[in-house]
């Protein structure tokens, strides 16, 4: 098996070259979360770079901080979540025929 080398090493140069491609989708692609009743709004990218964060003036209170910043965390966290969920589904069916564990690449 001679070539069976060189087949190993064209498909991994094929896969890093179509990961290359997901990653830079990723980079264009956008999850929107809204958190009480759309009051906070946050806009993350497929590689979990948050790219806005919106606040509604009549949410911000001087005297209850506090519930503002819990929002905000909120909306950010579920940004995050929703956009590593996303990377998954669109990374995971290229490295699925290897027999790698789930999130090596």
């Amino acid at each position: 098996m001679p070539g069976a080398g060189g087949d190993m090493m064209a498909q991994l140069q094929a896969l890093q070259e179509e990961m290359a491609k997901q990653q830079a989708a990723l980079a264009e692609e956008t999850v929107e979360v809204s958190v009480g009743g759309g009051v906070v709004k946050v806009v993350a990218t497929g590689q979990q770079d948050i790219i806005s964060i919106a606040i509604q003036p009549e949410v911000v209170d001087p005297d209850d901080v506090e519930m503002l910043e819990d929002l905000v965390l909120s909306a950010v966290n579920e940004a995050l979540e929703q956009s590593r969920k996303l990377a998954e589904e669109r990374m995971g069916g290229l490295t699925a025929g290897l027999g790698l564990p789930p999130g090596l690449l």
